[in-house]
């Protein structure tokens, strides 16, 4: 089979999000970002990297490695799990995509290449995720409790639960 790009895949569901935007947009310019910073740093992004990439812009929701997996082998790369990892590990270590720990699953990043410690609003019902930013990793009360001790914040992971604004819409009729 011949490589393919995932772009050539159309996506399995709807985008997700919590409000309208330039979808076609969003996806070229979170691309174009990631061009960038990996042609700035001398990286390597890859056709199987890109393909991971855009893939979970399209979707607009989490996805398992094993979804991802899958849709990576549709559009031609290897069917082998270490694909879909190495790839992942790649574009979260980058900033390109952000793993949602609630739900094993991973999603890009709404905001490339900004300095940000982002927190997560998950859908219990169905499981849309939004990226909201809320600033420096070291800002807010947590960060006012860590420089109290001395301790210094690395990375956090701020994950809320509760209903987007279409399921609770359809919880209170």
């Amino acid at each position: 089979m011949t490589r393919g790009r995932a772009s050539d895949i159309a996506p399995l569901a709807e985008p997700l999000g919590f409000d309208a935007h330039d979808h076609g947009h969003c996806v070229a310019s979170a691309l174009a970002a990631a061009d960038t910073h990996c042609a700035e740093n001398s990286l390597r992004f890859t056709p199987v990297r890109r393909a991971a990439l855009e893939i979970l812009l399209g979707e607009h929701r989490a996805m398992g490695a094993y979804e991802l997996l899958d849709r990576l082998h549709a559009a031609g790369f290897g069917a082998q799990p270490p694909v879909a990892y190495r790839a992942l590990d790649f574009l979260v270590a980058n900033g390109f995509a952000h793993k949602i720990e609630r739900m094993n699953a991973f999603i890009a990043c709404a905001h490339p290449g900004a300095t940000h410690a982002p927190a997560f609003l998950i859908c219990r019902n169905c499981d849309a995720v939004a990226e909201a930013q809320t600033g420096p990793s070291s800002g807010g009360t947590l960060g006012d409790a860590a420089d109290a001790t001395g301790f210094q914040i690395e990375r956090t992971v701020i994950e809320a639960v509760g209903l987007c604004p279409v399921c609770a819409e359809k919880a209170d009729t």
